[in-house]
């Protein structure tokens, strides 16, 4: 026994030593300065504190700081600081060195980064409600400090994602909630678009097993098919490139599983009709002598003198990066065999930066090549000031910092034609923001392609903007409404928050002095009997309300708040607690049973409405993936993993996530709609009909039919006992030769979430 064990030992201590060497041949392929010792010296420590500890898979933990530490030198790029701080990031919290400790060995810069990584450790996930939020707003702040640690977090995010299979599901569902909310559209705004990729796809494939594996087998079965159109579409692009002379790499783009699905999704439509699941990426070595957009175009030129362009589908982002500073020429032309196929131009540099984000982007601005701020710079400064005046409320400001992260962006124009980056659906009142905070505060309106528009005005790529300001002017409260940008929306609630700190001081005096009048002090017993009489929650909603001249406070004093109860009242009083209502009180308020988040929860017709019920946002039916969600009184609410709503709760209140499976639900019906579209033709409805009642016998709750031009679209709600009924009725109808496609409509609206 003791030989085993020791070969197990023996066997590990090669394993993470092997894992160690491959770390350093990537960091010795790096373009970094070579800095072994710092790095080693790094590893032995790391080595040495977690030494015994082992993760949920069985592994000795060591292995988990190795693997980050890969990513962010082989992925991210980055060198030999955040390499060590990878390698040291668990050490502070695990076990009993200090940050202090880490100083002392490592300098001031490591400990820097690793304490930002150990305020964060929790991930954004905590003991308690909005405990997500508040971690992540630590995460955010560190960015001030030092970007690296939030590069570094995203590799650590990364790396539990590829082994969250360890993990059991209701956990999956958390951590992979998480990451989809937060972690991937944070790595896309910093440019980090492979492992942003990678971090959606894993999110799906934890959330959405089935779906996931059908999908990957749908783009298996196809894959030789899609080789040979390949072949046939590059080989004539290779041959006119090096007839120009150009030094270049042809890259195969496979659209990933989850654009895949939310693609499907979104425009709801079969895997069938993703006509752009292949894409050709040409990168090429700029010639000295011309700039690096101008070849763009001439290699635009050369492409399609092969193959005709969309007119409407070219893309360009040389002329005008994104925001995270994405710099490429899209354009869809017509291939082999009728398809349309997307060609991405790019530099050598450019893809760098595509692959690697932001590490790459400063690797070349350092470079001396570009020395302007790019619109990346700009963001981190916005993000800077929104963080210099958060929302106290960690949900709330998480929400704001979120609208940042949206990457769909349009370009407009100040009135001296310079350009400026905006969020899609931005105002007016945004752009006044954007400008400057004191345009915004004063603005009352604007002139948008000389003429004049309202606040609300929502902008268009390509406007040309003049902003109108009036000193009178002042925010007002619906003016929260009209923006969407997180640098208007910050500004604004800490001019609301500053203006109600006033009004709450004025209507505290004029409480003080009404009940002084009447001869009652102004104490918290008194007090208390105000909130209950206007059934307001705290007294600084009472002192804003009264500092508004809302409540008619001096006649409800004496009138009705403090005069003296009759004995009829009294009588009520007493007989109250042997009421009815109040046994239904002391029912609800008695200790509900406690859900055990650990184990898998079973869905049956017999505990529908008692332990459990369906969300009303999503209207899940059994089949769907679901989660569930335990609220305040231990019930739980029963959600599609798709749903907006639970992609929220599982990044606020990821300790209240469940696993649940469906059990036998033959007992009850849902009504689910769905659509239908064919060639309107005599009979084809009867024949749907014949389908719907007859061969498989379900009821029909409504059918709503239009037909135009020889085409018809129909909508039928039908009742059904589970997601497989629906789909072998989907597939019978698609039977009909008059029809085109058939599929069920998921109502998944984006309702707001109560806690």
């Amino acid at each position: 026994m003791a030989d085993i064990q020791d070969k197990q030992v023996q066997d590990e201590e090669t394993l993470i030593q092997q894992e160690f060497d491959a770390l350093l041949d990537d960091y010795k392929n790096s373009n970094h300065r070579q800095k072994l010792e710092l790095v080693t010296k790094a590893f032995h420590f790391a080595r040495s504190a977690h030494q015994g500890l082992r993760r949920r898979s069985g592994e000795p933990y060591i292995m988990h700081p190795i693997a980050v530490a890969r990513i962010v030198v082989r992925e991210i790029g980055l060198g030999s600081t955040s390499i060590c701080s990878a390698l040291l990031h668990d050490v502070v919290e695990d076990t009993d060195y200090t940050v202090e400790d880490i100083k002392n060995l490592f300098g001031p810069k490591i400990a820097q980064i690793v304490d930002g990584l150990t305020k964060i450790s929790g991930g954004v996930f905590g003991d308690r409600d909005s405990a997500q939020a508040e971690n992540f707003r630590k995460l955010l702040l560190t960015m001030s400090d030092d970007i690296r640690v939030i590069l570094i977090k995203i590799a650590d995010r990364l790396h539990n994602m590829r082994t969250l299979s360890s993990m059991p599901p209701a956990k999956q569902y958390k951590i992979a909630g998480e990451t989809q909310y937060i972690y991937a559209p944070l790595a896309h705004r910093l440019g980090l678009f492979r492992i942003k990729t990678e971090l959606e796809n894993l999110s799906f494939k934890y959330e959405h097993p089935d779906t996931y594996r059908q999908l990957e087998e749908r783009l298996a079965v196809d894959e030789e098919e899609r080789k040979i159109f390949y072949r046939q579409f590059s080989e004539p692009i290779y041959q006119k490139l090096e007839e120009l002379g150009y030094q270049f790499k042809l890259k195969e783009r496979l659209k990933s599983v989850y654009s895949i699905w939310k693609k499907m999704s979104v425009q709801n439509v079969p895997f069938e009709e993703i006509y752009d699941i292949l894409a050709l990426r040409i990168i090429f070595t700029p010639r000295e002598g011309l700039s690096e957009k101008d070849q763009c175009w001439m290699l635009y030129s050369a492409i399609t003198s092969l193959y005709k362009p969309h007119p409407e589908r070219i893309r360009d982002w040389v002329s005008t990066p994104k925001t995270n500073g994405y710099e490429s020429l899209h354009v869809t032309v017509m291939g082999p065999m009728g398809k349309w196929v997307e060609v991405q131009i790019r530099s050598e540099r450019m893809d760098e930066i595509a692959e690697r984000g932001l590490a790459a982007h400063w690797k070349y601005k350092n470079g001396g090549k570009r020395d302007d701020e790019s619109e990346l710079d700009k963001w981190i400064k916005t993000i800077k000031e929104i963080l210099e005046n958060p929302n106290p409320n960690a949900i709330d400001f998480m929400a704001t910092f979120k609208l940042n992260l949206f990457a769909s962006e349009i370009f407009v124009f100040t009135p001296k034609g310079e350009i400026k980056t905006i969020p899609q659906g931005a105002s007016v009142l945004d752009f006044a923001f954007l400008l400057h905070s004191d345009l915004g505060m004063n603005c009352i309106g604007a002139k948008v392609n000389h003429k004049l528009e309202a606040l609300s005005y929502k902008l268009n790529s390509g406007d040309q903007i003049e902003i109108l300001t009036s000193k009178k002017q002042k925010p007002q409260p619906e003016w929260l409404d009209y923006v969407v940008t997180g640098r208007a929306k910050t500004r604004l609630e800490a001019y609301f928050k500053k203006e109600e700190k006033i009004l709450i001081a004025e209507g505290s005096r004029k409480v003080e002095e009404a009940l002084t009048k009447i001869g009652i002090k102004s104490e918290n017993e008194q007090i208390a009997r105000l909130l209950n009489y206007y059934g307001l929650r705290q007294p600084a909603d009472l002192y804003l309300e009264v500092a508004k001249g809302t409540l008619s406070l001096e006649d409800d004093l004496q009138k009705n708040v403090f005069k003296p109860k009759s004995k009829n009242v009294f009588t009520r009083y007493l007989r109250n607690p042997f009421s009815s209502t109040s046994t239904n009180e002391k029912k609800s308020s008695e200790v509900p049973r406690k859900i055990n988040l650990k184990s898998t929860m079973r869905l049956d017709d017999e505990n529908i409405g008692k332990e459990y019920e369906l969300a009303s946002c999503c209207n899940p039916i059994p089949g769907d993936d679901v989660l569930g969600y335990v609220d305040r009184d231990e019930h739980v609410i029963v959600h599609k993993r798709q749903c907006p709503n639970a992609l929220t709760l599982k990044s606020n209140f990821g300790n209240r996530i469940v696993s649940v499976e469906w059990g036998l639900n033959k007992g009850h019906s849902f009504v689910e709609l769905i659509e239908i579209k064919g060639i309107d033709k005599k009979g084809v409805l009867m024949e749907i009909l014949k389908i719907i009642s007859e061969g498989y016998g379900f009821n029909i709750s409504e059918i709503h039919i239009s037909a135009k031009a020889g085409i018809f679209i129909g909508k039928l709600y039908v009742y059904v006992h589970d997601t497989e009924e629906i789909d072998t009725l989907c597939r019978q109808i698609s039977k009909i030769s008059e029809v085109n496609s058939v599929r069920r409509v998921q109502n998944l609206s984006d309702s707001s979430v109560s806690s």
